[in-house]
């Protein structure tokens, strides 16, 4: 993956995002507002984590791409995460095992670079295979093997995530129950492997009639989940293991009386609420949509309403976003896989961590579609890199920060956490900032801050202006990031920048910038 030459103009330079002096960064500046005294709340360890979509697996062979030096690296840099391996097709996937168990240990298992390549040129046409029976709502019964069963272990093992394994909720009595027949014998086949694994039941069942023509009430689908957690209540290996669900679709008609139904009969048999979220149609948006604070906005309407749901009748249960990206249908070609997408995730990150989400589930790391974080020839998409930064430098912590004045406030937006432990001392915040707009915001920091060191962080398309958004490539303080061989990543440094009064956010662009010196108390 190539990146144009970026003009001169565009390198950053210190003195373009830290200054003294309000010349050319705009006439009106924010005021940056931050509380330091207290976290208003603190997000699970791997909050942002990660899906494989069930897609890889119809057909088995596709599978063994995650055995690829190069993806078990790109995982690592993600890691501590979920792994969710669900989605659409993991309703028709039956486990069918062999007798056969795959030797899927971390130094043993390794992808020959011939059979790397020919599987990722299949991967294309398998794609278009898996596209047409997306647009038709028709899909075929997938049978999997321990193959399946056993690289996915291994690779989340070996890249130190947590894998949640999707089970099949469309197999149905002939009273309309769940037929856990199936996931037995899954349960038994991985119990006598040892896996340490979670699980859920089913993706999306409000949609259940529509892809297979069969309805499952919230009650049901309650009592189905109930049956599921007798079924590992009875197992040694996964009696405490965690059951995540209903993977319900964002509020909406059917939709929440699905949830409030699953709720009454199931909450108690789940560890967290899970739902997802998508901003728009892949298949019908635009550029615009994507740096539009009013869609970037919905987001929250729709938390707060899940989040009420699950209150009233569950005080206290976790909620999970346990699938997430920027356009449903696949995604949007030309833009959910380019720098624009960024914009979304960023927000999305920042909003759902304060508002009281505890894990978001990006989809996906791989898979069909134009969402991915890795592409079909491995490479990493800029929302991987932004994703990897996200990791290194923000801690668990939210905190409170406001912005007061400045004009087209909406398109400046700001979150506050204390800074990754395993990176910076005690004390220290990190400030995650995007600019939405085509002019260079300034914020003004509190004199409490201004007197300090701060790393920056920022990352631009490798073009400038909203023309250069659909670029497929990324530049981290004017340096274009790409992996330096498939073991090893770029380091990914901040720039550091003397004391100060003001900060800069260039236009259309995101950022981090580590205030190493703020003393929070919420972060000692």
């Amino acid at each position: 993956m190539e990146c144009a030459t970026l003009p001169l103009v565009l390198v950053l330079a210190p003195a373009l995002l830290w200054t003294q002096t309000a010349a050319h960064l705009g006439r009106n500046p924010w005021a940056l507002v931050p509380d330091l005294s207290a976290a208003v709340r603190r997000v699970d360890p791997r909050f942002l984590s990660v899906t494989i979509d069930a897609s890889l697996a119809a057909e088995e062979k596709f599978m063994s791409l995650l055995s690829s030096t190069k993806l078990r690296t790109l995982a690592k840099a993600l890691s501590p995460s979920f792994l969710r391996f669900g989605g659409t097709r993991q309703d028709f996937m039956v486990f069918t095992p062999q007798g056969v168990p795959a030797d899927a240990s971390c130094d043993r298992l390794q992808l020959p670079s011939g059979l790397e390549d020919q599987l990722k040129k299949d991967w294309t046409q398998q794609q278009l295979t898996l596209m047409k029976e997306d647009l038709q709502g028709k899909y075929r019964t997938v049978q999997y093997t321990e193959y399946t069963v056993d690289l996915l272990h291994s690779f989340t093992n070996c890249s130190g995530m947590d894998l949640i394994f999707g089970l099949n909720a469309l197999l149905r009595t002939a009273n309309n129950t769940w037929n856990s027949s199936n996931a037995a014998s899954l349960l038994q086949y991985c119990e006598s492997r040892r896996y340490q694994m979670s699980w859920e039941l089913g993706n999306e069942p409000n949609s259940y009639e529509k892809k297979a023509g069969i309805r499952v009430d919230g009650n049901q689908l309650g009592r189905d989940f109930t049956r599921l957690r007798e079924m590992m209540s009875r197992s040694k290996c996964y009696r405490h293991a965690r059951l995540l669900g209903p993977d319900v679709g964002q509020p909406r008609d059917h939709r929440v009386d699905l949830l409030e139904g699953f709720l009454q009969t199931g909450a108690e048999a789940v560890d967290a609420c899970t739902w997802h979220h998508y901003y728009v149609n892949g298949r019908d948006t635009s550029l615009e949509d994507f740096i539009d604070p009013e869609i970037l906005d919905t987001l929250a309407f729709k938390t707060k309403e899940v989040l009420e749901k699950v209150k009233l009748v569950s005080p206290g249960k976790p909620v999970w976003l346990g699938e997430t990206s920027s356009a449903y249908g696949g995604g949007a070609a030309g833009l959910s896989d380019t720098f624009a997408a960024g914009f979304m995730w960023l927000d999305k990150l920042g909003l759902a961590a304060r508002l009281g989400l505890d894990v978001v589930m990006r989809q996906v790391f791989i898979g069909s579609g134009s969402y991915h974080l890795v592409d079909e020839n491995l490479d990493p998409l800029p929302d991987y890199w932004l994703s990897v930064l996200y990791k290194r430098l923000v801690g668990p912590e939210v905190l409170n920060v406001d912005l007061v004045g400045g004009a087209e406030r909406r398109r400046v937006r700001l979150y506050l956490h204390c800074s990754s432990r395993e990176r910076y001392r005690s004390g220290a915040v990190t400030l995650i900032g995007m600019n939405l707009g085509e002019q260079p915001a300034r914020l003004s920091l509190p004199a409490r801050l201004a007197g300090g060191s701060v790393e920056a962080f920022v990352l631009q398309a490798d073009r400038p202006g909203e023309a250069g958004l659909d670029s497929r490539c990324v530049r981290l303080n004017g340096d274009v990031i790409k992996m330096q061989d498939d073991e090893t990543l770029p380091e990914m440094k901040g720039t550091l920048l003397p004391p100060a009064k003001h900060l800069q956010l260039p236009a259309f662009c995101l950022a981090f910038f580590i205030l190493t010196d703020a003393a929070a108390p919420a972060c000692m």
